[in-house]
């Protein structure tokens, strides 16, 4: 007879101390300063065990002291908090017309932020430029290009798994060689990783904004172009191929079909509500022209005119969310981007009753609440999720 019985495997003392020590790092992060009190409470570890748990990531250089609590009964506690030189990392967003770069500490404070122009840049030379740009935001934090830990890029495509060159982005010159993620790791001095910047914002309204504790949520850009994110039981779902999202392509009603979408178009939806079509629609009602962001802000002060267009937008908005919605249902969609911020809580309304009349899914609408850039926010959460596994887990 065979014995099924099967005897637990418990966890070795090294890694019950990994876990306990990662817990700690993780609630100082999310806390601030803690007393050694306080972690065992939060832990559920002895005063003892959260000493030398203290002592551990003190002299691994993770933790600093950083003064000592004071008002309450008894002798002062020393508090502790994540030593901010454990690491640093950097996050890029890339756009047709300029660059953002920031560096942040292992904490998630931004060092130095700047913003590069890259009109007249020769194709030939954006890595070299973008590397020149980021090295000139890290000598502002005080630190050289070896401190970095890892570099996250947001771009407007989407990297191909297989073949390595950027899909979705022939609007970005420079940007296409088949060994870019090399080219750039050689260039910039650490690891690379390259994410399309809707991803990256949705990461952010995830981590701070308005989808934070939400699991599944669908967020829409509108800018230049369009493009959505989605997040499903709390991570981003890329596709097959990365191209998850690229609903700018998405045949719509209203819109004429694109029989050949390798061929330079706007796609279905662009047409739509890209920001070509957004100015026409501005322009039709006495608008003006300009950026799609003064045309929407125009609108709000505009009665009559204004109040057509911003109900026409919201329509052609709706038409491209009832497809994404239709095969997804998430519990929330997000509107992000220059076109609809600007728009305010009147224009998310007025797509929130739209998306009702003619959808069946009928989730939240909310509008971006991540101040900035949500692409070069998303791109340091990325980074500094990478960057605290790979420095929390080797000490």
């Amino acid at each position: 007879m065979t014995d099924n019985t099967r005897t637990p495997i418990a966890g070795t003392p090294s890694l019950l101390r990994a876990i306990n020590d990662r817990a700690a790092l993780e609630l100082l992060l999310a806390h601030g300063p803690l007393s050694r009190t306080q972690i065992g409470s939060l832990t559920g570890l002895s005063k003892p065990t959260a000493s030398q748990l203290l002592g551990r990531l003190e002299s691994a250089g993770l933790v600093l002291p950083v003064g000592t609590t004071a008002g309450g009964p008894g002798p002062n506690a020393q508090l502790y908090q994540v030593n901010p030189a454990a690491g640093y990392v950097a996050g890029l967003d890339v756009t047709t017309t300029h660059i953002r770069t920031a560096v942040a500490d292992i904490t998630g404070n931004t060092l130095a932020e700047s913003l590069t122009p890259t009109k007249g840049w020769p194709a030939a030379e954006t890595v070299r430029r973008t590397a020149e740009a980021l090295a000139g935001t890290v000598r502002e934090a005080g630190l050289t290009p070896g401190d970095l830990h890892g570099i996250v890029v947001g771009v407007p495509g989407a990297l191909d798994p297989v073949s390595g060159k950027l899909r979705y982005a022939s609007h970005l010159p420079g940007w296409h060689s088949p060994k870019l993620l090399a080219e750039l790791e050689t260039a910039l001095g650490a690891p690379v990783t390259i994410e399309n910047d809707v991803n990256l914002a949705a990461v952010a309204e995830q981590a701070f904004g308005a989808a934070q504790g939400c699991e599944d949520f669908v967020m829409l850009w509108a800018e230049e172009g369009l493009g959505a994110a989605i997040v499903l039981a709390g991570r981003l779902h890329r596709g097959f191929t990365g191209g998850a999202g690229e609903v700018g392509y998405m045949p719509v009603p209203g819109a004429p079909v694109v029989y050949n979408v390798r061929r330079k178009n706007s796609g279905g939806f662009q047409e739509l509500a890209g920001a070509e079509a957004v100015l026409l629609l501005a322009r039709q009602h006495g608008l003006g022209g300009g950026s799609t962001e003064a045309a929407v802000a125009r609108a709000l002060e505009t009665p009559g005119a204004g109040d057509e267009f911003l109900d026409e937008l919201a329509e052609r908005l709706a038409v491209g969310l009832a497809s994404i919605v239709a095969v997804v249902d998430p519990e929330l969609v997000v509107l992000s981007g220059g076109t609809v911020t600007a728009g305010g809580d009147r224009l998310r309304a007025l797509v929130q009753d739209a998306l009702a009349r003619i959808s069946i899914p009928r989730p939240e609408v909310r509008s971006s609440t991540v101040p900035g850039s949500p692409v070069l926010h998303g791109a340091l959460q990325r980074a500094l999720a990478s960057a605290r596994e790979s420095v929390f887990s080797t000490h």
